[in-house]
């Protein structure tokens, strides 16, 4: 893997496609701390130029900003920091009014990525902004994203790469390595790291992505069921091409 030209290429791919939707506007990123929005936000950087770039941290109760603000100044892209506690927890005492008064579990672990969302959306119609999904094609292939959440946006910069593909561009734009390698996990209090989630690592599913190889065939088949079972998370929206008979005058 040729790390610098793909780098090039994924700064090429924004600066293309800004000249050609928003050629005045910024990049707006949900900073986590992590990896993906960290190496997405300095690929922003290096093809818009750091001015037109916002990174928007959005800690939720219990959690912290992650290094999101240091990240942010090291990148020298600008800040915001939206903490969204209050509007998650107005957003799960609704559940009063459901047919038993809750919501499931996995409703409440998804009310935070969608406000994440809609906040980030309401940054970027304020500064002339696009919103840029910060998911990488390893998570996407499994699904481990919320829909209408952080798998939402306007344009994916690391929406074709392996998670090893992203840490390697994290390399060669001279980043942290304490970031760039940082352990994966969703930042959600007592959370486990995705890998010890999902039962197989990152290297083990890149590898499949990319090579089709997984010697153990219980990975291979876990692997398999949840691609299927979430490819509607990445799919366009389903619009009937049904088209109604008009009567002409």
């Amino acid at each position: 893997m040729d790390a610098l030209k793909l780098k090039d290429g994924c700064v090429e791919w924004i600066r293309g496609w800004f000249e050609k939707n928003g050629p005045r506007c910024c990049a707006v990123l949900g900073m986590s701390g992590g990896k993906d929005s960290t190496v997405a936000a300095a690929l922003c950087a290096e093809a818009l130029g750091p001015e037109r770039v916002v990174g928007v941290a959005m800690p939720a109760e219990g959690q912290g900003l992650n290094g999101a603000d240091a990240i942010c100044a090291h990148i020298g892209i600008r800040y915001l920091c939206l903490p969204i506690a209050g509007m998650a927890a107005e957003a799960e005492a609704l559940a009063r009014y459901m047919p038993e008064g809750v919501f499931s579990d996995q409703t409440r672990q998804n009310i935070p990525p969608r406000l994440r969302m809609t906040l980030l959306y309401a940054v970027a119609q304020s500064v002339n902004g696009m919103v840029a999904n910060t998911c990488n094609l390893s998570e996407d292939y499994i699904g481990y994203a919320t829909l209408f959440g952080d798998a939402a946006g306007s344009f994916a910069p690391l929406g074709g790469l392996c998670v090893r593909e992203v840490r390697a561009i994290g390399h060669a734009l001279g980043l942290p390595a304490a970031w760039v390698d940082k352990v994966p996990d969703d930042g959600l209090p007592c959370s486990a790291p995705d890998e010890e989630k999902f039962g197989f690592t990152y290297d083990t599913l890149d590898r499949y992505i990319r090579e089709g190889v997984c010697e153990d065939e219980a990975v291979r088949a876990k692997i398999d069921g949840m691609h299927r079972r979430n490819l509607f998370k990445t799919e366009i929206l389903h619009i009937p091409a049904y088209i109604p008979e008009v009567e002409l005058l």
